[in-house]
């Protein structure tokens, strides 16, 4: 029996242990969640036909720039009708209580500010709000004050929005649209409180049901419900003096005005170029640019002009599921292919709404990355968090980055509805998959592999219209130019610019290897030499490290610091290859130091400075460590038998005159040949070409140097002593 009851006491504490952890991880996550913000509008009443639809606009450009996800909340704060004379129209209200209502405003979370009397039809766009706020000094009355007698018409249409909203008691509802209503708050024998009006009294009265009676507006009296009522009600979700004080009842960290957060009026835009092989270091930076764009305040919208091959699956991961969900002041993140946008790169354009393209452009396909299904499943859940955001086919994506990937068009047999799936995607998360196979039509598969043209990505969904450039483009998204492009260092453009032309790499080669062959058909390595080289470097920093700024900065500094090593350890001395090394070593070091090509401020300049004295301290040290080894190290017994001994100067300079022997005038040798007259002898370990006095000597025989005339050299033979 023990064994039992440890196992059951062992699962308890597993369990507890486990309860635990999972409400402390669900503490991490509610603290590590991002702040919430949110947004005013100011209404105005009377509300006009000019500020309703203005209104309307306003909040839907606002719903679109909000996550799929995600709901942004926005007070509507109205002004008292005390402030602004007039009257707002019931057409007017009817189309604001319509807009708020609207599935396109799903993602905003509507509440409405009240601090004052508001009567008239903008009640009823209070009416449709889903939460209210009010202050002490807050009336809601007569919702037809402004009409000349009732309409039934408009009092179903208040019921009508009230229903849909679920704010508003009906009965309330239909009081403040029909003066002529009675309305009470009563309760019934079974305890049960609520409000009715004339019609459902007169009922409960008869019957004998209502326990007790408040009337609030009797029948003919416009009804006013005041700050107190709307709490007592349940109606307002908290009485407040200022907007900060219900930050807390609203879950809001700040709440701005919609019109200074950049998401009203005209489109404003930045421009970010994709181009070429896309790298970490480069996502990076387009980031760090793009997110600089938006500290103004101005932007609103971002254009991506891409022509690229891909390059870093991962890299384009974090910028697509960036794109993918825009969060206030930006309102667009826009995409237009120019040229091409293959591999990875198809990613980031797919994840841009909207994705134009100009008519011979092509997206997916083979690019500079290989993707593989296994290499793509870590992304499953970005790849859907995408599709759901721009309203893209999963499938398709993952078609277009997986070239294995099969996908089939499927249409409902029932509803004619055109589905893109796999076939396992067909079945899955469906309790039976047979008939859920049943219930689609199989058509035919869709060719992913080699990418697809403007026409066909478009009628796939993929992408959203045709755009003849990047101006055409600009024009479609609203905006009145062509926007200017992220603040990024001016060299940084122009290095990239020229790392991508394939005219500049054929340049570079065909200049080496002239340069190379300059340098064979000459002794030594001089400029052609150091032409060449630098020539070679560039061309392989073009095509292989696809010619970032990033990777030049290494390659200047690499190939400077062997340039430095051929002047030391090939060629001693001061030459073209030592001068262009120190030059190349201290254009690297100053660029990997600072983020910027021209000054511009204090930092900037001391950021400068700073890089200018590393490269000349790097440069110093080289010095020092170059007389160091001249003078210190053949001083130093650990290092001395490392470095040669100088030979005697005045016997080197003697032996280097051109056909000059009269150093060797009386010296005694030995024939290394016959002379017979002529032949060699050594002298002192160097060999001689001469003459003999006219006799025959043997080899080995010793001879005297009796006269020396320039190159001729006579000798005679000695006796053995």
């Amino acid at each position: 029996m023990k064994k039992p009851l440890t196992f059951c006491l062992f699962l308890c504490l597993l369990c507890t242990a486990g309860t635990g952890f999972t409400a402390h991880a669900f503490a991490q996550d509610e603290e590590q969640s991002e702040p919430k913000s949110g947004y005013e509008v100011t209404v105005p009443n009377p509300l006009d036909a000019a500020s309703a639809t203005q209104l309307i606009k306003d909040l839907t450009k606002l719903a679109n720039s909000v996550p799929a996800d995600r709901r942004t909340t926005v007070l509507l704060k109205f002004q008292s009708d005390s402030k602004v004379p007039g009257k707002t129209t019931f057409e007017d209200a009817l189309k604001v209580a319509r807009g708020i209502t609207s599935p396109q405003l799903r993602r905003l979370k509507i509440v409405t500010f009240l601090d004052g009397e508001i009567t008239g039809h903008s009640v009823l766009a209070i009416i449709a709000s889903e939460a209210l706020l009010t202050t002490r000094e807050a009336v809601i009355g007569n919702a037809v004050a402004d009409e000349i007698q009732a309409d039934p018409t408009i009092l179903l249409t208040y019921e009508s929005i009230a229903e849909r909203r679920g704010l508003f008691p009906t009965p309330i509802v239909a009081a403040l649209a029909d003066p002529g209503l009675e309305l009470a708050e009563i309760t019934r024998i079974g305890g049960e409180r609520e409000y009715a009006t004339t019609k459902t009294l007169n009922e409960l009265r008869k019957e004998g049901k209502i326990l007790k009676e408040n009337i609030i507006s009797p029948a003919g009296l416009p009804l006013k419900f005041d700050a107190q009522q709307l709490r007592s009600a349940r109606i307002s979700a908290g009485i407040i003096d200022t907007i900060d004080q219900g930050l807390e009842l609203l879950d809001l960290a700040t709440i701005e005005p919609l019109k200074q957060a950049g998401l009203l009026g005209d489109p404003k835009g930045a421009m970010l170029e994709i181009t070429g092989a896309i790298t970490g270091g480069r996502v990076q930076r387009w980031q760090s640019n793009l997110s600089a764009t938006l500290k103004s305040g101005d932007t609103n919208t971002w254009l991506i002009a891409m022509d690229s091959t891909g390059g870093d699956l991962n890299g384009s991961m974090i910028l697509a599921g960036w794109f993918s969900q825009p969060e206030p002041p930006l309102r667009t993140v826009a995409a237009n292919i120019s040229g091409e946008a293959r591999g990875d790169a198809a990613l980031i354009a797919l994840a841009c709404k909207p994705l134009m393209m100009t008519p011979d452009s092509t997206i997916g396909g083979p690019g500079a990355y290989a993707i593989s299904t296994e290499g793509l499943q870590p992304y499953d859940e970005v790849i859907d968090q995408i599709a759901t955001s721009t309203n893209r086919p999963a499938a398709l994506i993952r078609g277009i980055l997986d070239p294995t990937t099969v996908v089939y068009q499927y249409t409902n047999r029932k509803t004619g509805r055109i589905r893109y799936a796999t076939e396992q995607d067909l079945v899955l998360n469906v309790d039976d998959p047979e008939l859920e196979k049943a219930k689609w039509k199989r058509g035919e598969q869709i060719q992913l592999s080699e990418g697809l043209d403007a026409a066909t990505a478009i009628s796939l969904g993929l992408a959203d219209g045709e755009a003849a450039s990047t101006a055409d483009a600009a024009k479609r998204l609203g905006l009145t130019e062509t926007p200017p492009l992220v603040s990024d260092r001016g060299l940084v453009r122009f290095v990239e610019n020229i790392g991508r032309s394939t005219s500049v790499a054929f340049l570079l080669l065909f200049v080496g290897f002239i340069a190379l062959s300059a340098e064979a058909s000459s002794p030594g390595l001089s400029i052609p030499g150091f032409i060449a080289l630098t020539c070679f470097a560039l061309f392989f920093w073009m095509k292989f490290l696809a010619g970032t700024a990033e990777w030049l900065e290494l390659v200047a500094f690499t190939l400077g610091l062997i340039c430095i090593g051929i002047e030391i350890f090939v060629l001693p001395g001061v030459g073209i290859f030592g001068i262009g090394g120190v030059l190349l070593m201290i254009l690297g070091i100053v660029l990997m130091s600072q983020t910027f090509i021209l000054p511009q401020n204090s930092f900037q300049y001391q950021i400068l400075n700073r890089g200018i004295w590393t490269a000349l301290a790097a440069l110093l040290g080289l010095i020092a460590g170059v007389i160091a080894m001249r003078y210190a190290l053949p001083h130093v017994p650990l290092f001395s038998g490392l470095m040669m001994e100088p030979e005697n100067e005045t016997r080197i300079n003697e032996a280097e005159k051109l056909a000059d022997y009269s150093n060797l005038l009386g010296r005694i040798g030995l024939t290394t040949t016959p002379l017979r007259p002529a032949g060699k002898i050594k002298v002192d370990e160097q060999l001689v070409q001469v003459v003999s006095d006219g006799s025959v000597i043997p080899r080995g025989q010793r001879v005297k140097i009796t006269e020396v005339n320039g190159t001729r050299v006579v000798v005679e033979a000695q006796e053995d002593a």
